[in-house]
């Protein structure tokens, strides 16, 4: 199944979750270890690594969102609360908004830089800058930007995961499954004894 449904998320909403989510993860790691290396050969080669899996992930993110648009988003389970909603929403609406902003301000940053190093996405295509202010100052301020972003995005996806968790093994509902294009089984009821039937009837 390649589109959503009113149950579960398709095959292509499925990957682009997945996808964008290591990408993702593997950014904050990535970012974190590119600032602490002392061999500055390695820390350009990361650099430029980060900066084209940002652009990987503005442009999956985007195609994402344009196939949201033309597919229906799957109903939340049944006993989810009005709080749990709107949790879920507003996680979703700002990690949503994270995977456009964060990598637009790692580009400002790029652009910004007095060192004005080209960026060579995957070594393929030169990534032009963006016509912004060149100064230390400027750098300074969207580096700051970026860095916090992604901060808070990571501990926003945290508890997005932590919930995710606490939906499949404490309240066992399709949260988790319908993003794994699952289905938990339906609770399967006891069938009635035909004997237990017959004394029944034969008693009356």
């Amino acid at each position: 199944m390649l589109r959503n449904d009113a149950e579960s998320y398709g095959v292509v909403t499925i990957l682009f979750h997945w996808i964008i989510a290591v990408i993702f993860l593997g950014q904050i790691l990535l970012g974190y270890l590119m600032v602490r290396t002392g061999n500055y050969a390695l820390q350009f080669s990361l650099f430029q690594w980060h900066k084209s899996l940002g652009f990987l992930i503005l442009l999956l993110s985007g195609l994402r969102l344009l196939w949201r648009m033309v597919n229906p988003r799957p109903r939340m389970p049944d006993g989810i609360s009005r709080i749990e909603r709107a949790a879920a929403h507003a996680a979703h609406g700002f990690l949503y908004l994270a995977l456009f902003v964060i990598p637009l301000t790692g580009w400002a940053v790029a652009s910004s830089s007095p060192l004005q190093i080209p960026t060579y996405a995957f070594n393929l295509v030169v990534i032009p800058p963006l016509p912004l202010a060149i100064s230390d100052q400027a750098e300074a301020f969207w580096t700051m930007s970026h860095a916090w972003l992604a901060y808070l995005s990571a501990i926003v996806a945290t508890a997005h995961i932590l919930a995710a968790l606490h939906h499949h093994f404490w309240k066992r509902d399709a949260v988790l499954l319908r993003m794994l294009g699952a289905r938990r089984p339906a609770p399967v009821r006891p069938h009635a004894d035909p004997l237990r039937i017959a004394n029944k009837d034969t008693r009356s």
